[in-house]
């Protein structure tokens, strides 16, 4: 289990908090989507859950232990981070995936290492990958390889920033698919930043709406209705049910109500 304790943020003293007393919790085997409009903090929040941004008040705890005081290498052994850029190194698709068994390896990889990332090639689809180098890859081909190689550091707490935003719709769905299964059979707590509300309600079970620095709103689909999302994009949607799959359908010319429920 991972809980966010009060967690505020600013980049500047003297500057406006970026994030407010930030608080929420994420069950093992379960996928949380972070929400809101472009400079809500969300890419912010998870590099305060990552310790690339330590907040200046709050507590990151996974399995009961706080990240703060964690060693670099435990943190490895327990978050795994995929920014929304990656940048192309000089190696092949498999060396590159191996890479995220380093927190394991003290000499050598051993067999047990290779066999890891193995399989999580073969999940992702990446096996035809494995001796290509990573600089020839797509930008999709490329996110699709970063997000094995935090796969593969068996993390406790996965973070991924917009994971689909430079893949094809087919793979979209295949890469968040994935990332769901995996993280049940290995009971890994997933926080998810995406823009893709409909994929958002597909995939995973919570939300959390980021709003003026604070939580506006977070839970289950209950919290998922067009009147919060209105509040927090300030655009008209309409959610409905198609062959038993919620899809929200934005509605950009209709009018935004002027007082928005919170669920």
């Amino acid at each position: 289990m991972v809980e966010i304790n009060g967690i505020t943020f600013a980049y500047n003293k003297g500057a406006g908090n970026i994030l407010e007393d930030i608080s929420f919790s994420i069950q093992e085997n379960q996928c949380i989507a972070i929400l809101g409009n472009n400079g809500a903090g969300k890419s912010t929040l998870l590099k305060c859950m990552d310790r690339i941004c330590p907040a200046q008040k709050g507590m990151v705890m996974v399995a009961g232990r706080d990240i703060y005081k964690m060693g670099k290498n435990m943190m490895a052994q327990n978050i795994a981070y995929v920014p929304q850029n990656n940048e192309t190194i000089n190696m092949s698709v498999f060396d590159a995936i191996l890479l995220g068994r380093k927190p394991y390896i003290k000499w050598d990889a051993a067999a047990k290492d290779q066999q890891i990332v193995w399989e999580i090639m073969q999940k992702m689809q990446l096996e035809d990958f494995a001796l290509r180098n990573v600089w020839e890859l797509s930008g999709g081909e490329l996110q699709k390889v970063m997000l094995a190689r935090a796969l593969a550091q068996e993390p406790k707490l996965l973070l991924l920033d917009e994971p689909t935003s430079n893949l094809d719709p087919r793979n979209q769905h295949e890469v968040l698919r994935r990332v769901k299964e995996i993280a049940q059979e290995h009971n890994i707590c997933v926080a998810i930043v995406i823009h893709d509300l409909s994929l958002a309600i597909r995939y995973c079970e919570r939300f959390i709406f980021l709003k003026d620095a604070n939580v506006f709103a977070f839970g289950g689909l209950e919290v998922m209705t067009p009147e919060n999302i209105e509040a927090v994009y300030k655009i008209h949607v309409h959610i409905i049910d198609y062959m038993g799959i919620p899809v929200v359908v934005p509605f950009p010319d209709e009018k935004v109500a002027l007082e928005p429920v919170i669920d």
